[in-house]
């Protein structure tokens, strides 16, 4: 298997083609089949190309490479050529010499400083709603960080926050519906007062298509994008609930008590529970009405009904 980009993706004069980084991830492989399906050829730069390449049919437009985003050659070869970069690559744990900072911070100003030397014309940068580089944590701070870097090496970089996000093969949703399904007692994270405005994770994968497809008027912005609805994540709960048929008894559990549960359960491997999940449930999650969002791209995101009833069918 190459380490370096297919040289069969021959690239047309005046044919776009565009790379994007964590292409065999959650959101990644979306925007990859969604580009895909505007005609764009695509490059799917990973650390797993095979989990990448298994997703896609469009055999004459898209390749999987392998290409770690912390290895500037690597990164280097494969922006060569691009028109435009989505930076989809994330990391929510720790672990090892895979930190917050060396990923969200130093990674990403390689990959936006490697697309600018290429004269790429568009980069894309997913980042999170609430990336803030001057918030208390660690995490959330870094993201902010993170988003300054990339702006700094690569000015006319469009920034994107989504909400979380919402499919049948989330960390989020399909949790919820799973404990809803087998406890007697929710266990609510504080009061349950948070507010979420929860995206749909294709939603936002056809967004940043758009994005990467579209003209020059959206470069050098931020676009937050959240669902049609806000939630508390008591009601939420209460209506994955509903969907589901099931009455549910909902209690409070103060967050010191699920920080100090975080802690214990970090020492597990593939733990399900972080401090930095604890964190981010402790701010509201809504999209800022002054950003652009879904609507200026000419889209209605769906509900979280639609999502609710595929992972019903599908377990």
């Amino acid at each position: 298997m190459d380490d370096i980009p297919n040289p069969s993706l021959t690239i047309r004069p005046g044919e776009k083609l565009a790379v994007v980084f964590g292409g065999s991830g959650f959101l990644g492989r979306r925007i990859v089949k969604r580009l895909l399906h505007r005609g764009i050829a695509v490059r799917a730069a990973s650390r797993h190309p095979d989990r990448a390449r298994g997703e896609q049919d469009h055999g004459e437009l898209f390749t999987a490479i392998k290409a770690d985003i912390l290895d500037q050659d690597q990164v280097a070869e494969a922006v060569s050529g691009a028109s435009a970069i989505v930076n989809a690559v994330s990391l929510y744990s720790e672990h090892g010499d895979l930190t917050f900072e060396r990923v969200h911070v130093k990674a990403a100003s390689g990959l936006a400083t490697a697309a600018r030397d290429a004269s790429v014309e568009s980069y894309i940068q997913i980042s999170g709603i609430g990336s803030d580089p001057s918030s208390r944590s660690r995490y959330i701070r870094v993201r902010g960080g993170g988003e300054e870097a990339v702006t700094a090496a690569f000015p006319d970089a469009i920034i994107v926050r989504p909400a979380v996000m919402t499919g049948t093969d989330d960390a989020f949703l399909t949790s919820i519906v799973r404990l809803v399904r087998v406890l007697p007692v929710y266990p609510l994270f504080g009061s349950g007062d948070t507010r979420l405005q929860p995206a749909f994770v294709e939603d936002v994968a056809e967004a940043v298509a758009r994005l990467a497809s579209g003209t020059a008027e959206y470069r050098g912005r931020i676009f937050e994008f959240g669902g049609p609805r806000v939630y508390t994540y008591r009601d939420l709960v209460r209506e994955v609930s509903r969907l589901l048929g099931i009455r549910t008894r909902l209690v409070s559990v103060p967050f010191p008590a699920w920080r100090a549960l975080a802690t214990f359960a970090e020492v597990v491997p593939g733990a399900p529970l972080t401090r930095n999940q604890i964190e981010l449930m402790e701010r509201d999650n809504v999209a800022d009405t002054e950003q652009p969002g879904f609507h200026e791209l000419g889209m209605e995101p769906r509900d979280i009904d639609e999502v609710v009833r595929a992972i019903r069918e599908k377990s």
